[in-house]
């Protein structure tokens, strides 16, 4: 379900009360901030267990400017995704693959309300959380009205975000404990049931049902919210007869997003590459932070298997990043043009994740900060007519992550 984009809210301002406090969102323009979460999900199919997977959703928010307590806000929401081994899952590494890029605009008013254009498909629950104008007590409750709004693109060929509206229902719990620390938290729990129209598509959903129990913490002295936890279950009833589960928890926390010196640490990283001798090795500063490119790198023909001469430069390489352990890295992996589409593609995919799973198996990263890219032969650097040139574009790019 994905509702770790309920986090998408700007700074919370606890007004002083005795017995009672009034929450209200305070945000201020520069403000940028990242979500991290990770879903657990198990899927069924005609009730029957198909698969587990593991999703991070990584969303980098940065408040643009603020009118009259409105505060507007851009947003990028990334996907990445893993199927897991269950009898494994206890030890299982890996990272995660690249799913879906979104980017998203809209203002948020000081109880918490969104308005955003029909255009985005981000954040998909939307209105949670939402405060009463009025103090609060533990143990008080409220209802407000939310909706979610879904990608259904792929799965069933509707292009516009799909809505779920539903009623979601606050309990004011006091101080509840989060990684050993007390924070003011609050129940939110809703449910939803639809029946959507038939259409003239090959497959829609006929019935969709689902529900949401969630508990959100904030942190007084930061002024926002910090983490939430869920248990989600949702429930597709298809026109072809056959009956999609999705049922699982989520845990996600708020991270400031401290300023990186893009600039600074891209020098500093290319000298040390110069000192370390990493060969066809170039540092340049890109739109989402520092992306250290590996030209040549070698692997089996037609294969992702790393051979054992590149396994020191990617231990140089681990020694660099793990100078920058609070940012999270991608590794994208291209090939040279060459066979099929899907072929160059899956290439690229499993290339990338063996030097993420070098990454991790090293202690560079653990898996929830890593995320896995394959762009095939689409993005060359070089003439892919010669073979110069074809050995440029056979590369993989590890970029540090600004937020």
């Amino acid at each position: 379900m994905n509702t770790c984009y309920l986090l998408i809210a700007s700074l919370v301002f606890f007004a002083p009360a005795l017995h009672a406090e009034t929450f209200v969102y305070k945000q201020k323009a520069g403000d940028k901030y990242r979500i991290l979460s990770t879903v657990q999900e198990d899927v069924y199919v005609n009730r029957r267990f198909s698969h587990r997977a593991e999703i991070v959703n990584r969303i980098a928010v940065n408040t643009i400017s603020v009118t009259s307590g409105r505060a507007y806000h851009r947003a990028v929401f990334q996907t990445g995704e893993r199927t897991l081994d269950v009898q494994a899952a206890a030890t299982q590494q890996g990272g995660y693959q690249w799913q879906k890029e979104y980017v998203s605009e809209f203002e948020r008013d000081t109880r918490g309300y969104l308005t955003i254009d029909k255009q985005y498909f981000m954040p998909v629950v939307r209105n949670i959380p939402v405060f009463p104008d009025r103090e609060l007590e533990a143990g008080n409750t409220w209802a407000i009205d939310g909706h979610e709004m879904h990608d259904f693109r792929d799965s069933f060929g509707i292009a516009e975000p799909y809505r779920i509206p539903f009623t979601a229902h606050y309990t004011y719990l006091g101080e509840k404990e989060w990684k050993d620390t007390k924070y003011p938290a609050f129940s939110v729990s809703y449910r939803i049931f639809l029946e959507p129209e038939a259409t003239s598509a090959r497959l829609y959903p006929i019935r969709i049902m689902g529900a949401s129990d969630q508990t959100v913490y904030w942190n007084k002295d930061m002024g926002h919210e910090i983490a939430y936890n869920e248990y989600f279950r949702i429930i597709f009833e298809l026109s072809d007869g056959r009956t999609i589960e999705f049922r699982g928890t989520a845990e996600a926390e708020i991270v400031e997003a401290r300023k990186m010196d893009k600039e600074g640490i891209a020098a500093q990283i290319n000298r040390e590459i110069a000192e370390m001798g990493i060969q066809d090795a170039q540092v340049t500063v890109v739109d989402n932070g520092i992306s250290i490119r590996l030209e040549n790198i070698q692997f089996q023909p037609d294969s992702a298997e790393l051979l054992a001469s590149e396994k020191e430069k990617l231990d140089k390489i681990g020694a660099i990043l793990m100078r920058y352990q609070d940012r999270d890295i991608l590794v994208a992996g291209h090939t040279a043009y060459s066979g099929s589409e899907a072929s160059m593609m899956r290439l690229s995919e499993e290339r990338a994740s063996t030097v993420a799973d070098y990454f991790i198996k090293g202690g560079i990263r653990t898996p929830d900060r890593v995320v896995v890219q394959g762009y095939g032969g689409t993005s060359p650097i070089a003439d892919n007519s010669s073979e110069a040139g074809r050995i440029r574009n056979r590369r993989v790019e590890i970029t540090l992550l600004e937020n």
